[in-house]
């Protein structure tokens, strides 16, 4: 497969792309045919008995050099987790005291191991900044590092509106603050660029099974070099040593020194997905996830559906729908699959998606504001 695979063709390694329109990759993304076959491969290896364990073993430090190639950073600042959570709480053991800033409207993943902080005897002090009407989350967050603080954690697209951090704002007043940065970028990484150089975090953490294609299982979180001296594996066991199964040895060197036991098959999948998505042109597979979403902003508001949250756009659009059941039920019919939650429909395109399944989705809400309009 060449580097240059364009978006028909990427799409043409998605089978479930030929029975119904996928928009719900902000929960998981179909599986694309290599992904597939390579955990059909293991499964059949290992029900005939022909597998070899040390090899499946093998496979997530095989992603390392992979997934650091992905965000432009050494290998040696990567380390191999299960969860954001995990990622998370890894950074919160190490932090120092003082003050942690979050949204309150944050995933919990990157949520409440920084909640836990305020259980820690008063070494932490968690402000949790509201939402606030006529202010965007980053805007927020910025106007709350107004004084000391040790972390700020933002998700760099949070899934409930798709609302996009501004995340070289926020690295601007986390140094004035002399704050680190965490940025979850589950929801963004594999559609959209790693964040540029002058937003690069402190903490990168990504779970793979969104827009990386990978299956559930396979996270990875990148440490800043200077950082990586400042934590300790949240779970040690012989996957944070330099080698060996046995007695006492040393940490492994750099973030590698971080990594927790993983299961195998999920990290079979995620070196295929890593492979497939390192044939494509990041900058091409962003601009072309942005304009379709743009595309479907325009037409959800020439039919009257406006987002719920103001902030710069991203490949995730949430759009306000009067009937959830209703609009589900009509999306189900139209073989569209989208995310309904509560009174918002969201949606979220990929490289595989295209302007047909953009037209699929905007017919749904005309049928609907004909019907609200009979009612």
């Amino acid at each position: 497969m060449s580097a240059t695979v364009d978006s028909s063709r990427f799409r043409r390694l998605f089978p479930a792309l030929r029975r119904q329109v996928w928009l719900d990759t902000p929960g998981s993304p179909p599986a694309a045919a290599p992904v597939a076959e390579a955990l059909r491969a293991a499964v059949t290896e290992w029900s005939d008995g022909a597998f070899q364990w040390t090899d499946w073993d093998a496979e997530p430090a095989n992603t390392r050099a992979q997934f650091a190639e992905l965000v432009a950073a050494p290998p040696e600042q990567v380390a191999l987790l299960g969860s954001v959570a995990e990622a998370a709480a890894t950074v919160a053991a190490a932090l120092p005291p003082g003050r942690v800033v979050v949204s309150a409207d944050e995933f919990r993943s990157n949520l409440l191991p920084w909640l836990a902080l305020a259980r820690d005897g008063g070494r932490h002090e968690v402000t949790v900044v509201p939402a606030e009407a006529g202010r965007t989350r980053s805007e927020g967050l910025v106007a709350a590092l107004d004084r000391p603080a040790v972390l700020v954690a933002v998700s760099e697209v949070l899934s409930f509106d798709g609302v996009r951090a501004d995340l070289p704002a926020l690295r601007r007043a986390a140094d004035r603050a002399g704050a680190r940065l965490f940025v979850d970028a589950s929801q963004s990484l594999g559609a959209l660029r790693p964040p540029p150089p002058d937003a690069r975090p402190d903490y990168l953490a990504v779970h793979g099974y969104k827009w990386l294609l990978c299956p559930r299982g396979a996270a990875w979180l990148t440490v800043r070099a200077d950082r990586v001296g400042e934590l300790r594996p949240l779970l040690p066991g012989w996957k944070s040593t330099a080698g060996g199964y046995f007695g006492p040895v040393p940490y492994a060197p750099g973030a590698a020194a971080l990594d927790t036991s993983t299961a195998w098959l999920p990290w079979i999948g995620a070196r295929a997905a890593l492979r497939l998505l390192s044939t494509l042109d990041q900058a091409a597979v962003e601009a072309h996830c942005l304009r379709l979403a743009a595309r479907f902003t325009a037409g959800a508001a020439e039919a009257g559906f406006t987002p719920p949250a103001e902030g710069p756009a991203s490949q995730i659009v949430a759009v306000r729908v009067p009937d959830g059941p209703a609009a589900a039920a009509a999306l189900r019919g139209a073989g569209v699959r989208a995310g309904v939650l509560g009174d918002r429909l969201r949606v979220g395109f990929h490289y595989f998606n295209d302007d047909e399944d953009v037209d699929r989705v905007l017919a749904v809400l005309r049928l609907l504001r004909a019907k609200a309009a009979q009612a």
